[in-house]
This record gives structure tokens, C-alpha cells and sequence, in this order.
């Protein structure tokens, strides 16, 4: 078994590399592909592929580059089943689910490919009638993208797709847990007519290939998604070129169920965000504050439904509702998070512990009350099906409880109350707010954090701003008449 290769200005290399990586499917715990831990000076090739690739990809009509990002989708649509397979196997979600996130993928690849005209500036009045002030927005250069281990296709096309409809080359690193997508996507863009030097693949842990990416002068921007203490030496890496950073971190997402709120709907769209991806999503459901008068309806309701979660492995018994954790090391946090949790006076109303199937790392859905907001478990991101409820007595407290966290990424509110629903929307410190429905944004909005949660994004009009610099033209001249 051979490990993948890097992709580097429009060549499939084989690193010279002695580190090597195995890929372990979460599911069987067999190991399944190997990568290596690309050395600087091959990080170093890639960079300036894409820096050279730059000085002419930008100068290529937008409609040029939304054409080969739309033939990228196509093709993408095109492998789709091939490609779910090999995400479920790298990354454990279940084969819906990872159907499911290449139909992001390819939505967020059409979506990009439909901006081949909308770039643009502005011209705005001087104080000078003999003057025109035009604003221009320009690609800001070569990016650094680093891919996330939980979604590793879609988060590969939200970086990608959006560097390239903007002009902007991009060397991608994979995670060092689900490089088996990224690999397999390279070989699609190598297929779509895009020069050479604009996209190129490196692999290898964030401690050595991603601080070496970070901190190259040459790259413009350094788009990461990934863990709080990861961001964190990002941002020490960039600040040594003042280099830009686009970051979505974590999230501890809490969810606000009012007693004027529809609790079936709540009920089903809270189960599902926290047992999607075995709760290993940013935006999953973290908290639960329920409103006192309707928290024992709410609870009973809320066991009964995650008592019908069937865990497993999709690739062999395709019924299954969720699937394995990312790894032994996330199960082992997950486990501890619990057990504490319990040791504080927690309350475990359904699961509470790790499943045994013979092989792989299953938890069990897990609901807990009798929760204070002082716990570790109602603090820290769990990133796993354990879902912790706690009640509050009037709104203002849902709020200001919902409020205190160091993160600030995605929120959720269940009510028919219009009133509760403007004051969230006045007062959620969040960086979206989803009102009866379930935490899943949509390709046109703007998916970015406050507080520890990040910085910008990459989706919709404000994150294509987000790839681009901007440029303002005084443009000074007289008169050449007389009235």
C-alpha cells in the first residue's frame, strides 16, 4: 500500500518523504490508506506554484473561471457514489450522510461557478467635482487552505471553489485523519482544463505542514477550519507575515426551547443536529435550555427518540442511523467529558457510555440532565451524541445563558412566539441563529463565528468578499472645455 501522492503545480509527485501516516476507518479500525507528513521544501514547492499560477490565474475572465468550476461540479456529480464511499470509510459517517455531503459539495461547487459575473467594485462621489473615486476588489492571492477532519469534502469545496471563482490559487492541506477525498478530488481537478500551479495537494500533520503553509510569506491568506487551539497557532503563524486568516473554529451551539414551541418539531430537528456525523459538527446541538414549564415533556419525548438511534456501520447494514466517533482518542474525550460529568451530579437519562460492537469507536446517543452550567461537559465543544438539558424559568435567562460562552458560532430558538423570536434576534451574540429548524446553512448565507468561533468565512457574497482585497482609484482630471 503505497501512500498518496502531493499535488504540486499540475503533477502528481511522490514525496520523498520517510513519515508516514496510516488512515484508519473509524468503523472496523483496519487501516485503509497511508499519507505522508510532506517535508518543508515540498510545501515549499507547492507554495510557489501557486504563486506563480497567480500573476496570470487572477488576470483569467471571471466567466473563464466559472466555467471550469462548474465542469469541476460536474465531474464531481459524476464520481458522487465512488466518492460517498471512500468518505465513509475515511470518516465513519454513515453512507446517507456522506451522499449527503457531496451533494453539498457539488451545490457549493455550482453555486461559486454562478459568481463568473458578479464580481465586482464600486465608484463612489469624490469631494472633488473633477475627481472619481472607483473602488475595485481584486483577488488577495494565493491561499492556504486546511481541511477539517469531520467534513472533509465539503469544507474542501468551500475553500476551494471559492478561491477559484475569485482568482485565487490555493494549496490545500488535507487532514491527516481523511486525506483519502482529497486525493481522490485532485485527480478530478487535475481532469478540468485548470492551469497548472492554481490548486495544488499537500499532506501531512498541522504541526509541521500546516505551520510551514502558515507561515510562508507568500501566501495571501490562510482559510482554516478546525479547533480552537489549532486556529490559535494559525493565527501565531500568520502573525509573522501579517498574513490575512479566515477561520471557523469551534462551536458549543445552544438550543432555546420555549414553552410556546412546537416540541415534536423540536424534538426531531435538535435529535438530528446531534447524532449527524455522531454529533461532530460545529453547528451541532451542544446545550439544550428548555423553558420549566414544558422540560419533563420535552426530556421524556427527547429519550424516546434517541432510544430508536440505530448505531453502526452503514457499509455493512445500510439502516443504520449514526455512525462510529472519529477515532479511540476522540471516544477516550467523549467517555471522560461523561464521566465527569456524572461524578458532578449528572443525571444519565439514555446511553451514557461506549457501545461494543467487536470493532470500532461507537458511543452511544446519550441524553443528561440535572446539568449546571458550571460543568465542563456544558463548557467545552463535546463534539459527540451526548446531548446535555438543562431548564430556565423566563427568556431573558435563556438568553444570557445561551450568551455565556466562549464561543459564538451557530445558536438555535424553537418557538412560535414572535416576540421571543425579534428579542433573539436582537440579542444571540451568535454568528447565525436558526428559529424551528435545523442547524444546516445554506450555501447563499454566511457561515462565521464571533468570540473564539472565528473569523469570516467563505460562502455566499460575504465570503467571496472575503477572498478578495480591495483597491481604490482616485482618478483626478480637468476639465477640457470651457461652458
Amino acid at each position: 500500500m503505497k501512500p498518496h501522492e502531493l499535488y504540486i503545480n499540475g503533477q502528481f509527485v511522490t514525496s520523498k518523504s520517510t513519515e508516514i501516516i496510516h488512515i484508519v476507518n473509524p468503523g472496523t479500525e483496519e487501516v485503509i490508506s497511508k499519507v505522508v507528513d510532506a517535508k518543508d521544501e515540498e510545501v515549499d514547492q507547492a507554495v510557489e506554484a501557486a504563486y506563480v499560477a497567480q500573476k496570470k490565474w487572477e488576470k483569467t475572465p471571471q466567466v473563464d473561471r466559472g466555467l471550469i468550476v462548474r465542469r469541476i461540479a460536474e465531474a464531481i456529480h459524476a464520481d458522487k457514489e465512488r466518492l460517498a464511499q471512500l468518505l465513509s470509510e475515511e470518516q465513519g459517517k454513515p453512507i446517507h450522510e456522506a451522499s449527503g455531503e457531496l451533494d453539498g459539495a457539488i451545490d457549493f461547487f455550482f453555486y461559486m461557478s454562478e459568481w463568473n459575473r458578479k464580481i465586482g467594485g464600486e465608484i463612489v462621489p469624490s469631494d472633488d467635482s473633477n475627481e472619481q473615486i472607483l473602488i475595485q476588489r481584486k483577488p488577495i492571492g494565493v491561499i492556504a487552505g486546511i481541511i477539517p477532519w469531520n467534513y472533509p469534502v465539503f469544507i474542501f469545496a468551500r475553500k476551494v471553489a471559492t478561491a477559484l471563482i475569485t482568482g485565487c490559487s490555493i494549496v490545500v492541506k488535507s487532514s491527516e485523519e481523511t486525506p483519502n477525498t482529497a486525493a481522490a478530488l485532485s485527480e478530478i481537478i487535475h481532469q478540468s482544463d485548470l492551469p497548472k500551479g492554481v490548486y495544488n495537494l499537500v499532506t501531512g500533520k498541522g504541526d509541521t505542514v500546516g505551520n510551514r503553509l502558515s507561515s510562508d510569506a507568500r501566501v495571501a491568506m490562510i482559510s482554516m477550519t478546525g479547533s480552537v487551539p489549532a486556529g490559535t497557532k494559525v493565527m501565531e503563524a500568520a502573525a509573522q507575515n501579517i498574513t490575512k486568516v479566515n477561520l471557523e473554529l469551534g462551536g458549543k451551539a445552544p438550543m432555546i426551547v420555549s414553552k410556546h414551541a412546537d416540541l415534536d418539531l423540536a424534538v426531531e430537528n435538535i435529535k438530528a443536529s446531534r447524532i449527524e456525523n455522531a454529533g461532530q459538527a460545529c453547528i451541532s446541538a451542544e446545550r439544550v435550555y428548555v423553558q420549566e414549564d414544558v422540560a419533563e415533556q420535552f426530556i421524556d419525548k427527547m429519550i424516546r427518540a434517541m432510544k430508536e438511534i440505530k448505531v453502526g456501520y452503514s457499509l455493512e447494514d445500510n439502516e443504520v442511523d449514526m455512525g462510529p466517533v472519529s477515532s479511540a482518542h476522540h471516544l477516550d474525550k467523549i467517555e471522560k467529558l461523561v464521566e465527569n460529568a456524572k461524578k458532578q451530579g449528572a443525571e444519565v437519562k439514555v446511553g451514557g457510555e461506549r457501545l461494543n460492537l467487536g470493532k470500532g469507536y461507537y458511543y452511544k446517543p446519550t441524553v443528561l440532565t440535572n446539568i449546571s452550567d458550571e460543568l465542563e461537559i456544558m463548557k467545552e465543544e463535546i463534539f459527540g451524541p451526548v446531548l446535555p438539558i438543562t431548564t430556565y424559568k423566563d427568556f431573558n435567562e435563556a438568553i444570557e445563558r445561551a450568551n455565556d460562552s466562549i464561543y459564538g458560532l451557530s445558536s438555535a430558538l424553537y418557538t412560535n412566539d414572535y416576540n421571543e423570536v425579534m428579542q433573539a434576534s436582537r440579542d444571540l451574540q451568535f454568528g447565525e441563529t436558526y428559529v424551528n429548524r435545523i442547524t444546516d446553512e445554506a450555501t447563499q448565507g454566511y457561515h462565521a463565528g464571533m468570540r473564539k468561533s472565528g473569523i469570516g468565512g467563505t460562502d455566499g457574497k460575504n465570503g467571496v468578499n472575503d477572498f478578495l482585497s480591495t483597491h481604490v482609484m482616485y482618478l483626478k482630471y480637468n476639465e477640457s472645455y470651457t461652458l
